[in-house]
Parts: structure tokens; C-alpha cells; sequence
């Protein structure tokens, strides 16, 4: 019913935007973790959401998006 992502670390990226939707599809806003414990905590029974794909900015460089998913399951 929710759920918690929480960036861990990002480096040598582009993009990786968090886009939210409501059931009809219509975007309701979009942010980007960019910093350490940058979190979103999101009610799944409510909206939609994504990410966009991740591109390397420097691709000659490693490049990662840690994130850390929790999903909370109300009874």
C-alpha cells in the first residue's frame, strides 16, 4: 500500500526522475533524489509512479543509482 525509496548514492548520471500519476494517467509532478537519504514515500493505493532510465553523464565513468525500496503493507 505505500511505498519508501531512498537514494543511497548516485554518481555519473543523468535523469532517474520520479514521476507520479494519477489513475487516469495524468501526471500529478516529478522530482529527482539527487542527495544521500533524499527519500519519496508514496500511498501505491493512490497513485501511480515511475522513474526515468538512467544514463551515464561521463560514459568513459562507472555510473550507478543506488536506491533502497521498502514496500509497507497495511492489513
Amino acid at each position: 500500500d505505500y511505498v519508501l525509496v531512498l537514494l543511497i548514492d548516485r554518481s555519473n548520471i543523468l535523469s532517474g526522475t520520479t514521476t507520479i500519476h494519477d489513475d487516469q494517467g495524468r501526471q500529478l509532478g516529478s522530482f529527482t533524489l539527487t542527495q544521500a537519504l533524499d527519500a519519496a514515500l508514496v500511498d501505491d493505493s493512490r497513485v501511480f509512479h515511475g522513474v526515468t532510465a538512467v544514463t551515464a553523464e561521463d560514459p568513459t565513468r562507472p555510473a550507478h543509482r543506488d536506491v533502497l525500496v521498502v514496500t509497507y503493507r497495511a492489513r
